[in-house]
């Protein structure tokens, strides 16, 4: 792009491609599963690290702590995870799947990786991922460490 920085259309391409590939995993994923990759993540997230609380789901996405809560309200209204006593700290709950949304978060699976290979593994290729991971990882965890992009609420 003429005019523009090596960092700006990094950018661009960064946010545009991660915006088509994130919509089309959301309707790939609620056409075969009825829920989008918001829940997925959330889901795939309580399933790697059982009793998270809130707090480390808000953490983990960058999502604010109202809105985090409210994901996992939704989720819980339709029986995939429940809210139990945390036994460190009485002022917050833990958060665990429940055997249905066990089972759901593994069927999503198979179904998000296929959609992945077809939208980046086609393109990318698993030598150029590797170098790409290698530089976004890294990007990540400054970002992470400096606490940059983490929301207000």
């Amino acid at each position: 792009m003429e005019g523009t920085s090596a960092n700006e259309e990094l950018f661009d391409h960064l946010v545009r491609c991660e915006t088509r590939i994130y919509n089309a995993l959301t309707e790939g994923l609620k056409a075969g599963h009825g829920i989008g990759a918001a829940q997925f993540e959330f889901l795939q997230y309580l399933g790697r690290h059982p009793q998270s609380r809130v707090a480390d789901l808000a953490v983990n996405f960058a999502v604010g702590i109202g809105a985090t809560s409210k994901g996992v309200d939704r989720l819980e209204a339709r029986g995939w995870v429940r809210r139990v006593p945390n036994p460190e700290d009485r002022r917050s709950s833990l958060v665990e799947l429940t055997p249905a949304g066990r089972e759901l978060t593994e069927a999503m699976e198979q179904t998000f990786r296929e959609q992945l290979d077809v939208l980046i593994g086609s393109v990318v290729g698993e030598a150029r991922a590797a170098a790409v991971i290698a530089v976004l990882a890294e990007l990540r965890g400054v970002l992470e460490e400096r606490g940059v992009g983490l929301p207000a609420g």
